[in-house]
């Protein structure tokens, strides 16, 4: 897909994938999304010892410290959840090297997501970054809400090529905005500059969040194509570089396998989950993947006490 052609219909983007994706879904899950999107309490029952089986974020630290032992907090558990989707816009997400953009998986999934949710009687909500923070859409129910998101999302003027994106921006303003406990799905290419994890880590603390994580193959190893000019998908610079250089080739394999294991160790050390997805996905197969992290992430959590960290989950 080329940067210029003109927006999408979003109904009948929104009517495709209810038929080719949601439909499917129905069948596969036999229509029991309490695993996918259970609720989350909010509103404060009891204080208690802690115990083996408990989550250790429901640790209240002050208590614990005045009384030298760790105490949890005990919530009436809310029946509806507060879904929001905190999407990276920002030029690097235009990249795809066949026909489908990371930009486009992205407006897919969380179509999707959004649907599955809002059908059941769940609110979404989204915050938009480009080179800031610049669109807030608050959380409803719907479907003309969906939609509305989607054409929020296929609508957005392009981001001028200039600086790195700061993915630390969007998650500092989502800590400050979302008071209550929430489904978060921090939607990236994760081509950021460094200091996202720290706000990352703090904000799993507060909310059941999955890191999906947008990715090219072409990111991963380049393929001999001879002389060819590459873009830096946030500044715009170009370099001519000659692919038919087979080291080259090996140099460029060897930097994105150390930009995964460092993506993938920030992840680890934030304790959160990450949901890979490619723009040669499946997305079916990807919503079942989130389905079976969300069921493995319950089953840790329930039967160890620990944080349900769960390695990067790809197709």
């Amino acid at each position: 897909m080329s940067s210029s052609e003109p927006p999408r219909n979003p109904e009948l983007i929104l009517k495709r994938l209810e038929w080719t994706v949601i439909r499917r879904l129905d069948g596969l899950l036999h229509g029991d999304y309490r695993t996918l999107f259970r609720g989350f309490g909010l509103d404060l029952a009891d204080l208690r010892e802690y115990q083996y089986h408990d989550d250790v974020r429901h640790i209240d630290w002050n208590v614990t410290a005045r009384l030298d032992t760790p105490y949890v907090r005990e919530y009436h558990e809310d029946r509806d959840v507060t879904a929001w989707f905190l999407l990276d816009l920002s030029p690097s997400i235009d990249f795809g090297s066949r026909e489908v953009r990371k930009r486009s998986v992205s407006s897919e999934f969380v179509t999707v997501l959004a649907r599955l949710l809002s059908r059941h009687g769940n609110r979404v909500g989204a915050l938009f970054y480009g080179d800031r923070v610049d669109n807030v859409i608050p959380a409803k129910s719907g479907r003309r809400h969906v939609l509305h998101i989607l054409h929020a999302m296929l609508t957005r003027p392009e981001v001028k090529l200039s600086a790195a994106t700061d993915l630390k921006v969007l998650l500092q303003t989502a800590f400050g905005l979302m008071k209550r406990r929430s489904l978060v799905f921090v939607v990236s290419d994760f081509v950021s500059a460094p200091g996202w994890e720290e706000p990352l880590a703090r904000l799993s603390l507060r909310h059941e969040l999955t890191a999906v994580r947008l990715y090219d193959p072409l990111e991963m190893e380049l393929p001999d194509l001879g002389m060819v000019t590459v873009q830096d998908a946030e500044t715009g610079e170009q370099v001519l570089v000659d692919t038919h250089d087979r080291r080259f080739r090996k140099r460029f394999a060897f930097i994105a396998e150390q930009r995964e294991k460092a993506l993938r160790s920030a992840f680890r050390q934030a304790g959160v989950d990450a949901l890979e997805l490619s723009t040669d996905d499946d997305l079916v197969d990807t919503v079942l993947r989130f389905a079976d992290l969300r069921k493995r992430r319950s089953q840790i959590a329930g039967g160890t006490g620990r944080p349900a960290h769960l390695e990067p989950t790809r197709a």
